[in-house]
């Protein structure tokens, strides 16, 4: 049962204070914010004359960052507990404001540090130890220079800045301040709106078909009674990053999106074919199902559900438990660390209404990682809270090990941890089950995983490439031509065993990160296929325990190391090549062997099920 926030224990909630007590003190920084922002214009013409101007320019810098981080995110948050909060979305929408103003009277900055010749500024770092943590950044603005404009297009651009994001909030508001929840009776005779949470709890926990349908139609159906104005903001999405990629001298938006971390073309492309060519496991897993689960069709809200009759509700106190324990064998330093980020006021625990869906892990540099989750006791939930702190102790290492410019590591390697501390919880809790019913439901869960990391999210990724080509060509974005690109590449990633229902190919109205984050889900991807190869080295024993250990200490190296290299040579680094197929190809490798892990399983206790 849905509860309001004032029924929840503090325990379970953030407690924003400790970013600031009141908004009495919010606008103390803010107008400090203000004022240092005044003084960027100042130093135009002078941060390329000599290195002592420059210095103070880029402590400056820092400082309105820093401050921003902390200015923004209070209301940020609290407009996530509830996206009804009108303060909380004046105060953010002044902050944006504000940002925006700056990102104007800040224009001529990149343009100017480039004026500055590359062995002047080589030379600059070497003698001015205050700015050895930019050395990284301050290389990268010379990398990326051809995309870099004139001073004067840059001020032209910026004025632009604060309304690119109008269409990811058009969005939010849209899927939920405004969306209207349909509510249904299950074949029990209880009666529920079926908000996201609701939705994920009956597919995976409800073993009649007919009430897991009716969930899906109810939520989905919220998604498409609006389908045309979600079709809207996405080309809008689609315009949007064309435009940007255009104006900044790149052929498309995935160059643009891909380039300035340095990640090649070639990993988005091998990711989408390897994945297309290895199909076949997941193919024989819903057919699997399909048969276990004695169904006639087998739908994608099917799909959730547990071969067998395991429904174990973990309470949240257990999850916190389970998960501590299962990180023990990446050492000490990581079991204190995590036990840190389960601290009282981090975690907003549970769902109440306008609180925003899914879950996250954010970083405030000066303060410490908030965590988002809407735990409702399934299996899913406790892998879920694995992963969310697997991201915060990615952000707890880098801030203790690295400066402010080079503490926040890319998109592109976030979801390594993550994934990572899901295998760790499930070794552990397979290791410490000898129920076959709950080992199945654990092998699942581990496949689960492949189904919704890798290929879920290349499929994901694949359509977001071919509905932005759509764009780049001169196409046209409809509904239907949205729909007929899920239908397609479900029907070719999960083959003919999978029903594929009208409503279902409204998927992508229903996924933040096409119009929050375009071209973010392929990294999930990505991530995944770099995780499995870490864990492999860490715990084969294939390898000696020297080999282990030295593959611990270099993963680990990697979660330390924040932003201070480009991503791909973070992961060459701890053993990871993601510009070899094969390193892709080998998920498909281990879904096999799962496959066969599970059969044999059900082979066990064919009787009862």
């Amino acid at each position: 049962m849905l509860k309001n926030r004032d029924e929840i224990e503090q325990q379970y909630k953030w407690n924003l204070n400790d970013i600031y007590p009141n908004w009495n003190e919010w606008e103390k920084d803010l107008t400090t914010l203000k004022e240092l922002m005044k003084e960027i214009p100042n130093y135009q013409g002078k941060i390329s004359k000599n290195p002592e101007d420059f210095i103070n320019f880029i402590n400056l810098e820092e400082k309105i960052s820093r401050l921003t981080d902390k200015v923004y995110l209070y209301p940020y948050l609290q407009r996530d507990l509830d996206s009804t909060n009108e303060t909380a979305s004046i105060k953010l929408q002044e902050v944006e404001g504000i940002y925006a103003n700056y990102a104007i009277a800040s224009s001529w900055v990149t343009p100017e540090i480039l004026t500055i010749p590359k062995e002047t500024m080589i030379t600059w770092i070497n003698e001015n130890s205050v700015l050895e943590s930019n050395r990284f950044p301050l290389m990268e603005t010379y990398r990326l220079q051809e995309h870099v404009l004139s001073a004067d297009k840059e001020k032209l651009l910026s004025y632009f800045g604060q309304y690119l994001g109008v269409p990811s909030d058009i969005y939010s508001e849209l899927s939920t301040s405004d969306i209207k929840w349909n509510e249904i009776e299950l074949s029990d005779g209880s009666k529920m709106p079926v908000t996201n949470g609701v939705y994920s709890k009956i597919v995976s926990t409800n073993r009649v078909q007919e009430d897991r349908k009716k969930a899906f139609e109810a939520l989905y159906n919220s998604f498409n009674i609006n389908k045309n104005t979600y079709a809207a903001i996405y080309k809008s999405i689609l315009q949007r990053d064309f435009a940007a990629a255009q104006s900044r001298n790149y052929n498309t938006s995935l160059e643009k999106a891909l380039n300035p971390k340095d990640i090649p073309l070639n990993v988005y492309i091998s990711l989408i074919e390897s994945t297309k060519e290895n199909t076949a496991p997941l193919k024989r897993y819903i057919d699997l199902r399909k048969k276990a689960l004695n169904l006639e069709s087998y739908h994608y809200y099917d799909n959730s559900i547990n071969i067998v009759d395991y429904n174990k509700e973990f309470s949240y106190q257990d999850a916190k438990k389970t998960v501590l324990e299962s990180v023990k064998p990446l050492g000490e330093d990581y079991y204190n660390g995590l036990n840190m980020a389960l601290s009282e006021g981090w975690l907003d625990v549970y769902e109440t209404p306008n609180k925003r869906s899914g879950a996250y892990s954010i970083n405030i540099y000066d303060v410490h990682p908030y965590m988002l989750l809407n735990y409702n006791g399934t299996m899913d939930a406790v892998f879920t809270l694995a992963h969310e702190l697997g991201h915060t102790m990615h952000s707890m290492l880098s801030t203790k090990n690295q400066p402010y410019p080079i503490s926040s590591y890319t998109i592109f390697v976030a979801e390594v941890a993550s994934t990572f501390n899901e295998r760790l919880l499930l070794d552990n809790m397979l290791k410490n089950t000898t129920d076959s019913k709950e080992r199945i439901a654990l092998i699942e869960q581990a496949i689960g995983g492949i189904v919704g990391t890798y290929y879920i999210q290349s499929l994901f990724a694949d359509y977001e490439y071919q509905a932005h080509q759509i764009v780049e060509k001169g196409g046209a974005i409809t509904p239907d031509v949205l729909n007929n690109i899920m239908e397609n590449l479900f029907k070719e990633y999960f083959g003919p065993n999978l029903s594929m229902d009208e409503l279902q190919k409204i998927i992508w109205a229903r996924i933040p990160h096409f119009y929050n984050s375009p071209y973010y889900v392929y990294q999930y991807a990505t991530s995944f296929a770099s995780s499995a190869n870490l864990y492999d080295r860490i715990t084969n024993e294939k390898y000696s325990p020297e080999e282990r250990e030295q593959a611990k200490v270099d993963y680990l190296n990697l979660l330390k190391s924040g932003g201070n290299d480009h991503p791909m040579n973070q992961l060459q680094k701890a053993g990871v090549d993601l510009t070899k197929k094969d390193t892709f190809d080998a998920v498909a490798k281990e879904f096999d062997r799962l496959l066969d892990l599970l059969e044999n399983e059900l082979n066990k206790i064919k009787g009862d099920i």
